[in-house]
């Protein structure tokens, strides 16, 4: 054989050898090729997603011997049958959650997945079970923050950015469906900027995607193929069919941040009253066409005013979103929170500027006011004096002192002297908590006020 013959028969062989260690291994190219970004994300963040259940007991009774409505048998058998014919239940919501604070052992969920009172049970994957403990919860934004003990540090989830989202992109969900542990479901981020409307809320800028979530998947997370939280699943939208919906995680934050620090989200306070334009008002104010509400009030010291925001300036924008309508105004602050910095867009004398304001709490000072405009009427701690003047049985309350007669509550007979017990699911124990009340529910339509009158008590209803 010759010394070329060799030499092209060692080159074959030399480049069949480098071949075959560049072709892929197929003995383990399966196993590498399977794990995949979302796999990988699954494996490292599903330890951080929580099976959450709350319990309430509910007590009912009943006679089974009852004599045609016969009053006087009927009450003879209740008195000696009813002790042993009350009636327990138990009342379950089941739903997920995820870690986001692993040190402190700080919980993130929907507010929709926890019943009004009642036993919080936390389980995780490795099914360590905990009791849990409400931080506080926001209903307007239906977020939750539950707060569960542990000697150790526990799993929890990297948090992302929201306002980075691309249309098309991954997204993956984890979460606990008709009582399925740690589900997986995966889509794509379908549109943002959603408003949804419920049967009692309205809920904007929500994420959609195509992903599956369904009841008890509310409150587990929605992750990028980075293993970040950039959204928390909900399932509010019974009519939903191949369509999950999702809060930002940005918008959590701050939320999250309040409840955690107040254990309520402190509402922003811009002090600005606006309506809405006609034809005639738009055309005189040479003012875009469908678009904007007009300032007619400008509270002195507020942050509007100090942003440099005045009377009669036109409101086209806020932080981008467009608006339209006093509700558009409305349900927009109403997502925003205290402490943060807002761009306002003005139409003023036939230029468009921005103002940036910086949102802060509503002054307590100014309840007393705000007292008068909604209500119609002031309130004053209760004290000896002023009980013994006015017969009051009650120890905790405030006392109405003076009242508008024009007002809704004198016009249905409440009067000076009547104790004001309750606002909402607010105790009213003094004029500190009445303030917080009534600033509180300022923006509200409607509050439920128990009023004492004596010893008896009843509850109304007042349009605000």
């Amino acid at each position: 054989m010759s010394i070329l013959f060799k030499n092209f028969i060692n080159k074959k062989i030399f480049i069949l050898i480098i071949i075959f260690f560049l072709l892929p291994n197929f003995s383990t190219a399966g196993k590498y090729k399977r794990r995949d970004a979302v796999v990988e994300t699954v494996l490292k963040v599903s330890p951080a997603v929580v099976n959450i259940s709350t319990e309430q007991e509910i007590r009912s009774r009943s006679n089974p011997f009852s004599f045609g409505g016969n009053p006087f048998f009927d009450s003879f058998f209740r008195d000696f049958f009813d002790p042993w014919l009350e009636r327990k239940s138990k009342r379950t919501s089941l739903g997920s959650g995820v870690i986001i604070d692993g040190k402190r052992g700080y919980i993130l969920t929907n507010e929709h997945v926890l019943l009004q009172t009642g036993t919080i049970t936390v389980i995780l994957k490795d099914e360590r079970e905990f009791e849990a403990q409400l931080v506080g919860a926001d209903p307007d934004h239906d977020l939750a923050v539950l707060k569960i003990d542990s000697k150790e540090k526990l799993p929890d989830v990297s948090m992302g950015n929201s306002d980075d989202i691309l249309i098309g992109e991954t997204v993956i969900a984890i979460g606990n469906p008709f009582g399925f542990e740690n589900t997986v479901t995966t889509g794509v981020i379908s549109a943002l900027g959603r408003t949804i409307r419920t049967e009692d809320r309205v809920y904007r800028n929500f994420i959609q995607t195509d992903a599956s979530i369904n009841p008890g998947n509310s409150g587990g997370p929605l992750l990028n193929i980075n293993s970040e939280l950039i959204g928390i699943n909900t399932a509010i939208y019974a009519k939903a069919q191949g369509i999950g919906f999702a809060i930002p995680i940005n918008k959590a934050k701050r939320v999250i941040n309040d409840l955690i620090k107040y254990g309520e989200v402190q509402q922003a306070w811009l002090g600005l009253s606006v309506q809405e334009m006609d034809h005639t008002l738009r055309r005189y104010m040479g003012s875009p066409a469908n678009q904007g509400v007009i300032v007619n009030e400008v509270m002195n010291d507020s942050p509007a005013q100090k942003a440099g925001i005045r009377q009669g300036d036109i409101i086209l924008s806020i932080e981008d979103q467009k608006i339209v309508t006093e509700s558009d105004y409305e349900f927009i602050v109403k997502d925003l929170t205290s402490g943060e910095k807002i761009t306002i867009n003005i139409f003023r004398n036939g230029q468009k500027k921005n103002f940036s304001v910086k949102c802060t709490v509503f002054p307590l000072e100014m309840a007393e006011n705000l007292s008068k405009t909604l209500l119609g009427i002031v309130v004053n701690d209760l004290s000896t004096y002023y009980r013994r003047k006015y017969s009051i049985s009650s120890k905790s309350g405030v006392y109405i002192s003076k009242m508008d007669s024009n007002s809704y509550l004198s016009r249905i007979g409440a009067e000076p002297g009547d104790v004001i017990r309750q606002i909402n699911e607010i105790i009213i124990n003094d004029k500190n908590d009445y303030d917080k009340a009534i600033i509180k529910y300022r923006n509200k339509d409607s509050i439920m006020i128990l009023l004492q009158r004596g010893y008896e008590q009843y509850y109304i209803t007042v349009k605000l």
